[in-house]
């Protein structure tokens, strides 16, 4: 994964940390908060909104901040885009998302980033929870896996292609459009037994190789803390 091993960015404890540099977090009121930092160009989607007219002014409010000076026109195109995609998003248990926009050598490129957390899965007893994530992925993907080593502890990545769907209510034909779309997946078995899942996808391969070093940096940036905020530091891993 391009980027992995650069060098982590520092995480404050408390979220006071440059506006350009926002961090982020999940996590249960009364376990374990997971925070990290997005870069600047990646825009919150409302995934946890539940206000239907609090959705749609934070939509235009990222549809006018990741397209700047566009038309009306175009802005209401892409709110609408992430619109459709916030009931997928929320029924797969993503607590978070962020969208970009920017050009890469003149072409125009898109890239979302996600988080959840899931279950960790049932195992050998004899095998780490890394090598079970690892073992599964290989059994059932054809995927590109590995086994990493970030700041905030052992990872399994997953790297490969799938198809994506734009609705025909937002293309020119009328038709759904179906289109290959690359991702890179990234699981960090957490200390109470859960898995935090981030993903970075991107249809356009243009923008591939910067998206995937900004991915690195994010998921290097990962830093736990317990419920009180102070810092968790895995085992075999320091501060």
């Amino acid at each position: 994964m391009t980027g992995a091993s650069s060098t982590a960015t520092t995480i404050p404890a408390q979220s006071r940390s440059n506006p350009r540099q926002p961090v982020q977090s999940i996590g249960r009121p009364d376990d374990i908060h997971v925070r990290w930092v997005m870069p600047e160009i990646f825009h919150d989607m409302p995934i946890t909104v539940e206000d239907d007219d609090e959705t749609v002014r934070l939509l235009e409010d990222l549809a006018a901040n990741a397209l700047p000076g566009a038309p009306d026109e175009d802005q209401t195109r892409f709110a609408v885009l992430c619109a459709l995609g916030l009931d997928d998003l929320q029924t797969s248990g993503v607590e978070y998302a962020g969208i970009c926009v920017t050009a890469v050598d003149g072409d125009v490129c898109t890239a979302t980033v996600m988080a959840a957390l899931v279950d960790s899965p049932d195992g050998d007893r004899g095998m780490t929870p890394v090598k079970t994530i690892a073992s599964g992925l290989r059994q059932t993907s054809t995927d590109e896996i590995s086994e990493l080593e970030l700041p905030c502890g052992p990872a399994v990545s997953c790297i490969g292609t799938r198809n994506a769907k734009l609705t025909g209510e937002l293309t020119e034909s009328g038709e759904s459009l179906t289109f290959p779309a690359s991702f890179i997946r990234v699981y960090v078995p957490l200390p109470n037994g859960t898995i935090l899942v981030m993903e970075l996808s991107t249809p356009t391969m243009a923008g591939w190789d910067i998206f995937s070093t900004m991915f690195g940096n994010v998921v290097s940036s990962i830093r736990l803390f317990k419920a009180d905020g102070t810092p968790l530091i895995a085992s075999g891993t320091t501060a």
